[in-house]
């Protein structure tokens, strides 16, 4: 069975995946959402890609190096090894912490171990997703890739191979270190394998003062580590955004057609991130988010998008791209992203929720504190008017509004979340003309979410679909875990969604049909739930089995086949690891506190 066997390297500008068999097949460059150098991930013949060919008996295995984003593949036959080490450079320089060095480069430090191994090179990138024509061609220092047809674009390679027998797929014998380079842009020094190596060790030194300055745990302290070290590779330091994922058209479930371009920053998706890097020890990630919240709300009557590029860019026009056959044939595959236009109230509680853990943390002293409470007022003002109104739902329902329980829901936290915020910086005339909203909210969804006949609370209102987001009430604060309505809602949900261990956001027909796989949040989701209803055993035991389901690496996607438990969606997925964490934190304990300016 082909899974989603990929690692993740990156350095907060791009990120590259590599195969299990040290194949790199995704790579967009300068940033993340660019064209693809490599995507052979969405088209085995045409999307291109940079591997190590070897004979039929070397047996491959790869690991991270601990506590980093430092990718180690080892190639042996038991008497021939070598070793690649896959990076992209991410460090202080000047002897500071002010200034950080994070070029759009890849480097592939191929280290001799023992014996005489052999590999030959396939480098093959095909530029602007491969939609035009890419030549690749010798020159002094380098070998060069430039479009030679619509628009240009260029890519460098340097290395301490002998260029020509990379280009003709010649049999290379490893006598010593050697190294490749791989840049967006053309190098104003001389790359050397001396370089290549410091700047191994540099990058090395960095992922290791950042995972030091994570939390410790009692308890699954490495898988948490795995997953923050994943969401650090999701942040876009130029900007502040966080993305959904890094690749685009994974689809969730094979043969279909939910694919769809997550190279983008939901202010959901991120927000939900920052509060739980926040809570890990990782404070500067939240200051850099909220600077990205201030630039895109930057008027008081600006309209939230429920997402944005990742250089803040407020249109992003989906389009297809029809040369490529798509992963596993699994068309079509989208540039840019339609969803930006809809409706989701559910935003606004959710952003509230992380300026609320702010000014808990910071108190008057947070940095933009007046510009974030001018946007608390804005998102009362907002939800004010439009929480009775239909929206598209956090699922993106894309033909139809209805009234989503969820939706009400974090229309609650706004205003609850809101009224803390304005009791904390003594502002209780705020606080108390907002109260009576808030009860009106709740008051709302008690009446409308509950079901008499499905003995639960359902997706939307007057309806007896069941929907995974329901098991978030308590932990938002709406109701209590103790309420026997909850506890029914917990059991109902997990009844009419779970199979084999694993959970549907919801099983009623959308405007794609029936869903077919697992959204592996909403198993995360249900863990949480059993454990707050006091069902601690059967939470760990869930919790447990579904970390079995991660691929070789401790990576998750966004789904997962409910039969084979092969990953599905695009990846790696930071809803899915946030809620790794989260979930985590629920059977562990914080037993060392780490810098918070991380």
């Amino acid at each position: 069975m082909i899974n989603l066997d990929y690692g993740i390297i990156g350095n907060c500008s791009s990120a590259a995946l590599i195969s299990k068999n040290g194949d790199m097949e995704w790579l967009c460059l300068p940033v993340f959402d660019s064209a693809s150098v490599f995507a052979k991930l969405l088209d085995n013949k045409e999307g291109g890609s940079f591997e190590f060919l070897t004979a039929d008996d070397y047996n491959v295995t790869q690991k991270y190096l601990p506590k980093t984003n430092i990718l180690s593949t080892k190639f042996t036959n038991g008497t021939d090894t070598f070793e690649v080490i896959d990076f992209m450079p991410r460090y202080y320089f000047h002897n500071g912490r002010d200034t950080m060095y994070s070029p759009p480069d890849i480097i592939r430090y191929v280290k001799y171990k023992v014996g005489k191994p052999r590999f030959k090179v396939l480098y093959d990138p095909k530029l602007e997703y491969a939609e035009t024509k890419t030549a690749t061609e010798e020159r002094k220092d380098y070998i060069k890739s430039f479009t030679t047809t619509g628009p240009y674009d260029s890519l460098y390679l340097y290395t301490s191979i002998d260029k020509n027998k990379i280009l003709n797929q010649e049999e290379i014998e490893l006598e010593k270190d050697e190294f490749f380079l791989i840049s967006y842009n053309q190098k104003l020094m001389k790359q050397n394998v001396e370089r290549a190596y410091l700047k191994m060790q540099r990058t090395k030194v960095y992922w290791l003062n950042w995972t030091e300055d994570t939390h410790r745990f009692s308890s699954y302290n490495k898988e948490i580590i795995r997953s923050a070290l994943v969401l650090k590779l999701l942040m876009y330091e130029k900007t502040g955004a966080v993305l959904a994922a890094a690749t685009t058209s994974l689809p969730e479930t094979l043969g279909e057609i939910r694919n769809w371009d997550y190279r983008f920053c939901w202010l959901r998706d991120a927000s939900m991130v920052i509060k739980i890097m926040t809570k890990i020890g990782h404070w500067k990630s939240a200051e850099h988010f909220l600077s990205f919240i201030i630039d895109v709300v930057s008027d008081k009557d600006e309209k939230i998008q429920i997402m944005y590029g990742i250089n803040k860019e407020k249109n992003l026009k989906e389009h297809i791209l029809t040369h490529l056959s798509g992963y596993e044939n699994s068309s079509p595959v989208r540039i840019g992203n339609a969803a930006y236009k809809q409706k989701q109230h559910d935003i606004y509680g959710i952003l509230m929720d992380v300026l609320y853990q702010q000014f808990q943390l910071f108190e008057v002293s947070l940095q933009n504190s007046e510009e974030l409470w001018t946007i608390t007022r804005s998102i009362v003002r907002t939800v004010r008017k439009n929480w009775k109104k239909p929206d598209r739902g956090i699922w993106e329902i894309r033909t139809e509004q209805r009234h989503f329980v969820f939706s009400k829901l974090l229309c609650w936290v706004a205003i609850d979340r809101a009224i803390k915020v304005a009791e904390l910086i003594k502002k209780q005339d705020y606080a108390d003309k907002w109260t009576p909203l808030r009860d009106k909210i709740k008051e709302d969804i008690l009446e409308k979410g509950w079901s008499e006949s499905a003995q639960a609370f359902t997706q939307v209102y007057g309806s007896n679909d069941l929907d995974a987001s329901t098991l978030l009430m308590e932990s938002y604060g709406l109701i209590e875990a103790s309420d026997p309505r909850y506890i029914k809602t917990v059991r109902a949900t997990q009844r009419d969604l779970s199979r084999n261990g694993l959970m549907y956001r919801y099983k009623n027909r959308d405007d794609f049909g029936l869903p077919t796989s697992s959204f592996t949040i909403c198993t995360f989701w249900l863990i949480q739930a059993l454990d707050r209803i006091g069902e601690h055993d059967e939470a760990k035991e869930l919790f447990n089995q579904l970390l079995s389901y991660s691929n070789h690496l401790g990576l998750f996607s966004e789904d997962i086949d409910f039969e084979s438990k092969r990953l599905l969606g695009n990846f790696p997925q930071a809803y899915s690891h946030l809620a790794l964490i989260e979930t985590a934190m629920l059977f562990s304990k914080d037993i060392e506190l780490k810098s918070k300016f991380s």
